[in-house]
């Protein structure tokens, strides 16, 4: 029996469906890991990686058609508020004003001034309210913007992530086959180097023995010194 040599390098794989999908191997003194992405995964891959790039620097930065959008809702928003505003006071003031003309002649009975005062009060009011909605909704819109900006920069991300961390966990798994080989290869080498070890040892005590029986004797435990480097 001769002695074995180390064993070389066990390399590691993955396969799905009869495809291998990661792979751990032994080249000169490195060890490489490689994960086998399919064409749709590197389209995916690379589709999020070049948006984040173009993306990412003009995240808060509004064009002149983003800009043109928002001003042209409003404008819409602003003549919206003002149609209502003036649909609600406009015909109550007219009929106040024809009611004090017909009763009076003229504009000058303080009561129903009161009231006409009153109303044009109120309507002075919703227009203030109606301009702090304006600003209110400007901003509303400008949020709603970035945050559909950052929704689709986060979807982009994650895209990029699962796949990088799906190659991550199919590498590990290769490698850690790998790794069990190794460790496999080596108990076994460990094992056969004990057991040649073992029968060394019992040829060295044999050849003692016998060497103490004479000529023959010591022709013999020649001969099993001589078949030691065989074990």
């Amino acid at each position: 029996m001769g002695k074995s040599s180390y064993p070389s390098y066990s390399g590691g794989s993955v396969s799905i469906n009869g495809k291998q999908k990661a792979s751990s191997y032994k080249k000169g003194n490195t060890v490489y890991t490689n994960y086998n992405m399919s064409n749709a995964e590197k389209q995916i891959f690379d589709y999020a990686q070049n948006s984040l790039s173009d993306s990412l620097p003009n995240v808060n930065v509004f064009d002149a058609n983003t800009k043109q959008n928002i001003n042209d809702q409003i404008k819409a928003y602003t003549q919206n508020g003002m149609n209502i505003i003036n649909d609600t006071y406009t015909p109550l003031i007219k009929d106040l004003q024809n009611d004090i003309a017909r009763r009076f002649g003229n504009f000058d009975n303080s009561s129903f001034m009161d009231d006409l005062n009153s109303l044009e009060s109120k309507r002075s009011d919703a227009i203030s309210a109606l301009a702090n909605d304006v600003m209110a909704q400007r901003d509303t819109l400008v949020s709603n913007e970035l945050a559909q900006r950052y929704n689709y920069l986060n979807l982009l991300s994650g895209l990029q992530n699962n796949i990088y961390s799906n190659a991550l966990n199919y590498i590990d798994a290769a490698a850690s086959n790998s790794s069990a080989g190794n460790n496999y290869n080596a108990q076994a080498y460990a094992a056969n180097s004990s057991s040649s070890n073992s029968l060394g040892n019992y040829a060295n005590l044999a050849s003692s023995a016998l060497a103490m029986m004479g000529p023959y004797g010591m022709a013999a435990a020649a001969a099993i010194q001589a078949g030691k480097q065989f074990l």
